[in-house]
């Protein structure tokens, strides 16, 4: 027993050490996929996007939180106008997530100009919903975990391939940071994939 168990702990910590680097692996990879075509000269105008999660409210959740903490740090400050794009209805409460991420924006200090879509249930529709939000940008940002935001940037290129060229990476990818929004964000790209190759 005295040797099973440290090999057991040895054995434990070595599949966690592996998870979390396979997270790290699948966040630098997505965050660096379905970006824009087109050549942004820094100094324009950008929308940054913020995909929204299932939140019960009566304030932003914990995923919520992090991805406009995400969307914060994204934005420019050498953009001439930099607008906050929050995407969310109300799925989860009574209350659209979109709204719920406005206030932790502001409470965090942030003065600049939001847009909010309160309509949307999906991330489909956060992107079809986002369309007349950010047409006149010169760089688009679409953030979130990395994973999460890839699939956004997939949806744009579909809808509106002219729009998806102005597409251009936000810092939703940190070595170390959130761990297990990582991994979990990982795993749920990793079964979407499975899902559409079945398809």
């Amino acid at each position: 027993m005295r040797r099973v168990l440290p090999a057991l702990v040895s054995m434990t910590a070595a599949s966690a050490a592996g998870l979390l680097v396979w997270a790290e692996i699948v966040h630098r990879r997505t965050s660096r996929q379905a970006l824009g075509t087109s050549t942004t000269s820094p100094g324009g105008s950008e929308a940054v996007v913020v995909l929204g999660y299932r939140d019960a409210g009566p304030r932003a959740n914990f995923v919520n939180r992090y991805r406009v903490r995400v969307g914060l740090r994204s934005q420019d400050p050498r953009a001439t106008e930099s607008v906050l794009v929050l995407c969310g209805g109300a799925v989860g409460g009574e209350v659209p997530e979109a709204e719920l991420m406005a206030r932790y924006a502001r409470e965090r200090g942030y003065t600049g100009p939001i847009r909010l879509d309160v309509e949307s249930r999906t991330t489909a529709e956060n992107i079809r919903n986002a369309i007349h939000l950010i047409e006149g940008a010169d760089a688009i940002k679409i953030v979130s975990h990395a994973p999460h935001a890839v699939v956004g940037r997939e949806y744009l290129w579909q809808l509106r391939p002219d729009l998806a060229a102005r597409l251009v990476r936000g810092d939703d990818d940190r070595i170390g940071e959130a761990p297990v929004l990582k991994v979990a964000a990982a795993f749920i790209a990793w079964r979407h994939g499975v899902r559409r190759r079945r398809a």
